[in-house]
């Protein structure tokens, strides 16, 4: 099967250069479309896809993804933050100066008197650590409250929502209705930290990014389209926890 749709997606006039595969996924419904964070399109079909279905889908979506494939290409080096006093971080679009405090027992990394302060590391690694984990407990605090309304709103009820560090994944959606959010996302204005949730709790209902996708996302956000430009444009500079490593140049966040 994945051979015909192969040969169904290759008649397209896909552009030149592109990298693109397919990925039969036994658990899909529907077509899944994914870009990876190198510009590689992935065609995610489930095993009983019809190869002139999934064509016809793909080049109803050639503009959008051509968009998305150009955006990767040019997406600037992954942050990387220097442990250092001074060095800005985001929590819900708002900055703050790192401070380093004494690693006494009762030290925490916290937010105090508008720093963010952080217990003197081992290394560098264990504070990334340290900064990744404030960030998911912090986010945890902040958004589920949040998510349960939302998903009653929508119409929606998932099993449970989560933040974790998702690698290249902003967020992710099961089939049982695990909400996952990545913990670097909290970085991000209110707004749109709203607006990853929700395009996860849409595919509670539309796994695809298709179409009804979309027009589930229009019912559910109004003015999503707006919110997913301004993801795009913010998204490549949110720090994902790499850190300049002592003795190691290299280009700071």
């Amino acid at each position: 099967m994945s051979t015909s749709v192969h040969r169904a997606i290759a008649s397209l006039p896909l552009p030149d250069g592109w990298h693109w595969r397919v990925e039969p996924r036994p658990r899909r419904r529907t077509l899944g479309i994914e870009v990876t964070a190198e510009g590689e399109v992935v065609f995610a079909v489930p095993p009983t896809a019809d190869p002139s279905a999934v064509a016809s889908a793909v080049r109803s979506r050639l503009p959008r993804l051509a968009d998305e494939v150009r955006r990767r290409e040019v997406r600037p080096a992954e942050p990387v933050k220097e442990l250092i006093g001074g060095t800005s971080f985001a929590y819900l679009g708002r900055r703050y100066r790192l401070r380093l405090v004494p690693a006494v027992p009762e030290a925490r990394v916290r937010l105090r008197a508008g720093w963010l302060e952080l217990p003197e590391p081992g290394s560098p690694a264990e504070g990334a650590q340290a900064l990744a984990d404030w960030y998911g407990a912090r986010g945890t605090a902040w958004l589920v409250p949040r998510a349960l309304p939302v998903a009653l709103r929508m119409g929606v009820q998932p099993w449970e929502v989560s933040i974790e560090d998702l690698g290249p994944r902003w967020g992710a959606c099961t089939p049982q209705g695990l909400i996952r959010i990545h913990w670097a996302v909290m970085q991000l204005p209110a707004d749109l930290v709203e607006y990853v949730l929700i395009h996860e709790l849409c595919h509670l209902r539309q796994p695809g990014h298709g179409p009804a996708f979309r027009r589930q996302m229009g019912l559910a956000l109004p003015d999503s389209d707006r919110r997913e430009a301004w993801f795009g444009r913010e998204e490549p500079f949110l720090w994902r926890g790499a850190v300049r490593q002592e003795g190691r140049p290299g280009p700071a966040g």
